[in-house]
């Protein structure tokens, strides 16, 4: 009777298999950064339809089936872009935010961070906005992911507006939906004039139009003085001279 073979037999590889695999090892996790980084940087200005496996090979000077190793697939490669954008926004915008004080101060710090990274990206494209005119209606993985980041943000920066409320920095019956929806639309009114249109001025009427918002929503609260911007507090006398 002939002896029974002790080996295994092999295991199914799937492209996913192949991706963890690649980035748990040291080189692969450098490998994988680094086309992540070039990924980002066609996505800024080609759009997340731009991103393929064929142009990225291109770009980073590697194989098509070395980019695929670590992706596996387009969709994969394409969310992937979007989970890294998002850990870059929250390192820039949300996480230095948490040091200042919770109500108005962090608030404001939060739109000035955000404002800030818009204008950086004038040139370059905002994927949340551009993700976002390409995915509106197609259902799938990429646009679920996509908008998953962006209701994570929008409920970061709600808690904001409702801790200010709480601190007494805001008016007890300030309507958090209403002012992130007012705030986002600054931010998109910004990123319009100043990238499509290419308006001069533009960042200095999205913090105006930022702070005469705000001054909706504020109480007599000390603090709502203190954390104006020198911006606002500017403004108000070139505003008294011309009465």
């Amino acid at each position: 009777m002939p002896a029974r073979s002790t080996a295994h037999p092999p295991v199914p590889t799937t492209p996913a298999d192949a991706a963890t695999r690649a980035a748990a090892q040291p080189k692969g996790r450098q490998t994988r950064a680094a086309i992540l980084e070039a990924a980002l940087g066609l996505a800024s200005h080609m759009g997340l339809e731009g991103l393929s496996i064929g142009a990225l090979a291109e770009v980073t000077q590697m194989s098509k089936s070395g980019v695929f190793a670590h992706f596996g697939s387009r969709e994969e490669l394409q969310i992937s872009v979007i989970r890294e954008y998002h850990a870059r926004f929250e390192d820039e915008v949300f996480r230095p935010s948490m040091a200042e004080p919770r109500g108005l101060p962090r608030l404001r710090t939060l739109f000035e961070r955000w404002i800030r990274r818009v204008s950086v990206e004038i040139d370059s494209g905002c994927i949340y906005i551009s993700g976002a005119v390409e995915f509106d209606d197609r259902p799938g993985a990429v646009r679920d992911a996509l908008a998953a980041m962006v209701k994570a943000w929008h409920a970061a920066l709600e808690k904001a507006i409702r801790l200010a409320v709480d601190e007494g920095h805001l008016r007890p019956d300030t309507d958090a939906h209403q002012m992130l929806f007012e705030i986002h639309g600054l931010i998109l009114s910004l990123h319009h004039d100043a990238r499509f249109l290419r308006l001069p001025g533009a960042l200095d009427r999205a913090h105006v139009a930022f702070d005469r918002m705000l001054s909706h929503y504020l109480t007599n609260h000390p603090a709502a003085a203190v954390a104006a911007p020198p911006l606002a507090r500017r403004a108000a006398p070139r505003k008294a001279a011309r009465r």
